[in-house]
């Protein structure tokens, strides 16, 4: 595989927790877009992981519970990750995300000094994506 990222859009959030100046976005299930290079095909899978920021000062968190991600951002200093997390990520410096949540006003807006995923297990495997043809 050349390139893995994970799709905000539809991925599943079963925890927001402070303690301190950290903040953890777990997903319990983060979908994700397999692809080669030279290959117009791709490969979806699913893995739980967590979005981890450090430095991080008060934060309204969402209510508690399972929550369907519809979209957001990530910033990594001087770049914009739309509905998506590259894999592997980690950066430090002026990082934060804003992700939106079916069924919520309000989006969950992080800043931050650091950030980094952590991948849980192994991912797995859901189905194969070809581009359609005509």
């Amino acid at each position: 595989m050349d390139s893995i990222s994970i799709d905000l859009k539809g991925s599943t959030v079963d925890a927001v927790e402070q303690r301190g100046g950290q903040l953890r976005i777990h997903f319990s299930r983060a979908y994700q877009l397999k692809t080669m290079t030279g290959s117009r095909e791709r490969t979806r899978w699913w893995q739980a992981g967590a979005l981890v920021f450090e430095g991080v000062d008060e934060t309204a968190l969402p209510p508690p519970g399972e929550l369907c991600c519809s979209g957001g951002e990530l910033e990594d200093n001087l770049y914009v990750y739309r509905d998506m997390i590259p894999v592997p990520f980690e950066s430090r410096g002026r990082v934060g995300c804003s992700l939106v949540f079916e069924g919520l006003e309000a989006a969950l807006v992080v800043r931050g000094e650091a950030v980094r995923l952590e991948l849980e297990a192994v991912p797995r495997y859901i189905e194969h994506l070809r581009p359609e043809t005509g």
